[in-house]
């Protein structure tokens, strides 16, 4: 019973330590540098990296960056090709979050990719773009 626990414990982990080694998407990806262009100031910019699965729930990618003058950069590394979505958020208190107030507005800044505005929540199809083997530069201004 001990050696049978044991050998489906080494087979879980051999097969969790193969599947997190692919050299070959490092290879195959792009990188995509995301500027952020605010009028506030303070607190830092968080940004998402989504797939349309992921759009508005836990990001493929996550960065974080200082504002400096008005302005955030972010670059995500080993893209691949396919069609992204990207979320700003203006997380002005530190809190990691998006705070909102007692009716449900948002507190904090935000936008998306393609920088359409629209009131209520981002949507998949205002934000989406196509990524390809050549890096990305996008602009964001929140």
């Amino acid at each position: 019973m001990k050696n049978s626990i044991l050998s489906i414990l080494f087979v879980a982990i051999s097969t969790f330590n193969f599947g997190q080694n692919i050299p070959d998407r490092a290879e195959k990806g792009t990188t995509i540098t995301v500027t952020v262009n605010l009028r506030g100031s303070g607190g830092h910019i968080l940004i998402g990296l989504h797939t349309k699965d992921t759009f508005l729930k836990d990001a493929l990618q996550k960065g974080k960056s200082e504002i400096k003058d008005g302005i955030a950069t972010v670059t995500f590394n080993n893209v691949l090709p396919g069609t992204y979505g990207i979320l700003v958020l203006h997380d002005k208190n530190d809190n990691n979050r998006m705070d909102f107030d007692q009716n449900g507005m948002p507190l904090e800044a935000y936008g998306t990719s393609n920088n359409v505005i629209s009131y209520g929540p981002p949507q998949w199809e205002d934000a989406k773009f196509k990524v390809e083997e050549t890096p990305l530069n996008i602009e964001i201004r929140i």
